[in-house]
């Protein structure tokens, strides 16, 4: 593993995760011994407008249970188990993280989702899957850490078979820079990587890849920050379960700071599916 990724690595990983968040769940009241997709959501899909925004992105590529899918930069899994839930189909995670995989092993497990759910450690640069492996590759807030975009690209295109679609939730770079840092993917500048909307639409096109639809949600998450700021403050007090277990001490200024970032337009949230020609 390079610097870059052990650099990458290191701001991911939290030991203990798996028990920090088993712990967590008892404390919001949930059973842990009989688990629901739904007793995870505060937690399960680590993107501004979580489940909501998943949904959104699986109705513009019409999942069924015949498809196989990969989901790039899984981390705990939560996109991964909720697509396999809802529509059957076969889900295959991939991350840099050793133990975000690990997590999102038991968590599969726990509710009962491990026949459908697979989650591997590994590089988006280097995918360890034969050519034209999966019917839709999948990725929501996970390219911001990666550097060599057209190699990322060209991968996802390697692996995708004829007619297959790519599905791609992301956070790019806005017209404003630069960025407040520390960010939730990122403590500095070392490890973040964000490309323009209009170099996205490039290097889409050079992997071969065909634009199918495009969307800026960047309104929608102003607007859902929002929400959720009204509701904390109407709660008077911090959730049980939520993305300060996977962010630790630094949760509220990189919030924060996300927040900032989407408000003065140096950061855009665009949804885009491409298909890769026959």
């Amino acid at each position: 593993m390079n610097s870059l990724d052990s650099n990458i690595q290191e701001h991911y990983d939290r030991q203990g995760l798996d028990e920090a968040i088993l712990a967590a769940l008892t404390a919001a009241g949930k059973d842990i011994s009989h688990l629901k997709p739904e007793d995870l959501a505060p937690i399960d899909e680590f993107h501004i407008r979580g489940r909501e925004a998943t949904r959104e992105l699986a109705s513009q590529v019409q999942l069924n249970s015949s498809h196989k899918v990969l989901d790039v930069g899984s981390g705990v899994g939560g996109a991964s188990r909720f697509l396999a839930s809802e529509f059957g189909c076969r889900v295959t995670g991939l991350d840099l993280s050793d133990e975000y995989c690990r997590v999102a092993r038991s968590l599969a497990n726990r509710l009962g989702l491990d026949s459908l759910v697979s989650h591997l450690q590994g590089s988006a640069l280097d995918m360890p899957f034969e050519d034209n492996s999966f019917d839709i590759v999948w990725t929501q807030h996970a390219t911001m850490n990666i550097a060599d975009k057209p190699k990322l690209y060209s991968e996802i295109a390697r692996v995708l078979q004829p007619n297959g679609y790519f599905a791609m939730y992301d956070v790019l770079a806005g017209p404003v820079s630069p960025l407040y840092y520390p960010v939730p993917w990122a403590p500095d500048s070392s490890i973040s990587f964000l490309t323009t909307p209009d170099k996205l639409c490039e290097l889409l096109n050079a992997s071969g890849l065909r634009i199918m639809g495009w969307r800026d949600t960047s309104e929608i998450g102003r607007e859902w920050f929002k929400e959720v700021a009204a509701k904390m403050q109407q709660q008077g007090e911090s959730p049980k379960l939520g993305f300060h277990i996977l962010l630790g001490p630094d949760f509220r200024l990189m919030a924060q700071n996300q927040v900032l970032n989407l408000n003065e337009n140096r950061i855009v949230l665009i949804e885009c599916v491409a298909q890769k020609p026959a």
